[in-house]
């Protein structure tokens, strides 16, 4: 547990081994212990000329797509292009960004100066008062701006289009995804290094927890020392998937208590953050023992269906031809078919950068051509329900002369992590 207390034991600094020391709570020792670790330069934050750069393409689509203005609710989009922060409630918060002129934020009036806190680009903040209705504002806009045609960002609320239709009963609303995705899923320069720079202290921070990991400590305790070196680093962490024994089997794990035992698999899923900008790397090894030749043997099927996604992955070619290049090979060593278990439940990977799972997806059947700046996890895991599962996950960048991983994959389960 981790506010549950070492007595016998603490780390030795420098080394991850462990010699006698003062009852302190698993926290603030984990923490002590992750002070000695050695920094990683962390690159500045997304500002305001870039953001800029993101509307010019923005309103560039709209106008190739007949598209007079996108509404955008709060979340990793609105930070994107606007740079505002904010959550999502029942009190509407959105931008209205038109193909021509400076998006408007709608936004309560006692929420302005907050919002206009993170705001970073030019934009009128518009607001409303408790008693009135803010899809009014949206619908003045669109009508002084004669916008007819509008997009909603996919994960825009229905509710936002249903009080729009009543204040604009002739408004015409389309997807705004070839606006947003067309955006998003081209990375800059700026963006690949905030994402490398989180990779690299996602591995770090697993590395970490590994090589400390220790026989009856439970998965919140190795959460704990992920959670303290991601403090130490200075990047955002939320909490992370720790599967022990047979909940490896599993791809996102089991309600049962699980604690580290000789001869167990481990598997570390986490996610890390930089400015907003996400890794999400797992890393799997046998505590305490030699694998036995079945770990070893999945280890290796699994590392190797790394290998094939990452060959596979060239540019132009359609997304779901990646995930079918390795359901191919794992079928031809007896698991499938297609996604049953035992084998691969769940697609080889999926688009990453301010979420951790976004468009686009290696997932059979996604015809969406493969291009430089799109980014992507590689995890085409293997699962034998009742006994246990492995998988490796690194992420990865499309460059013009083909795919790039930020993390490179372990060599071998006797080194897990490189």
């Amino acid at each position: 547990m981790i506010h549950s207390t070492i007595r016998r034991r603490g780390f030795l600094k420098g080394t991850g081994a462990f010699v006698a020391t003062m009852a302190l709570p698993l926290d603030r020792a984990f923490a002590q212990a992750a002070a000695e670790l050695p920094s990683i330069p962390i690159p500045p934050p997304i500002g305001p000329a870039e953001r800029l750069q993101r509307l010019a393409k923005a309103r560039a689509l709209m106008a190739r797509n007949g598209i007079g203005a996108i509404i955008v609710e709060p979340g990793a989009s609105l930070d994107y292009f606007t740079g505002v922060q904010w959550w999502r409630s029942e009190r509407l918060t959105a931008a209205v960004i038109p193909a021509v002129g400076d998006p408007i934020i709608v936004t309560p009036f006692f929420e302005r100066p907050s919002v206009a806190e993170s705001l970073s680009i030019p934009a009128e903040i518009r607001t409303w008062n408790e008693d009135e209705e803010p899809l009014k504002l949206v619908a003045g806009f669109l009508r002084d701006k004669k916008i007819t045609r509008i997009g909603f960002e996919e994960t825009d609320r229905y509710f936002i289009l249903d009080r729009l239709r009543q204040q604009l009963p002739a408004i015409r609303v389309v997807s705004a995804n070839p606006v947003v995705r067309g955006c998003r899923m081209i990375k800059s320069p700026a963006e690949l290094a905030l994402m490398q720079t989180a990779n690299e202290i996602m591995l770090a921070s697993l590395r970490y927890a590994g090589e400390r990991t220790r026989e009856g400590m439970t998965q919140a305790d190795i959460d704990a020392m992920i959670a303290a070196a991601h403090k130490k680093y200075g990047s955002a962490y939320d909490g992370g998937l720790v599967l022990i024994g047979e909940s490896s089997a599993y791809p996102h794990g089991s309600h049962k208590p699980q604690v580290v035992r000789r001869g167990k698999v481990v598997l570390m899923d986490c996610t890390s953050a930089i400015h907003g900008y996400q890794a999400d790397i797992t890393r799997t090894f046998v505590f305490g023992a030699d694998p036995t030749a079945e770990q070893r043997k999945l280890w290796d099927q699994v590392h190797r269906g790394q290998q094939i996604a990452i060959a596979a992955a060239k540019p132009g070619v359609p997304a779901g031809s990646v995930d079918d290049a390795v359901r191919r090979t794992y079928e031809s060593w007896g698991f499938g078919p297609g996604y049953r278990l035992p084998g691969l439940p769940h697609r080889t990977g999926h688009g990453i950068g301010m979420e951790v799972h976004e468009p686009v997806y290696l997932v059979h059947g996604e015809t969406t051509p493969l291009a430089p700046g799109m980014c992507f996890s590689d995890e085409p895991g293997l699962y034998i329900p009742g006994k246990f599962g492995v998988r490796i996950e690194d992420c990865w960048h499309m460059t013009a002369g083909g795919p790039k991983f930020f993390t490179q994959p372990p060599p071998s389960i006797d080194r897990p992590f490189g």
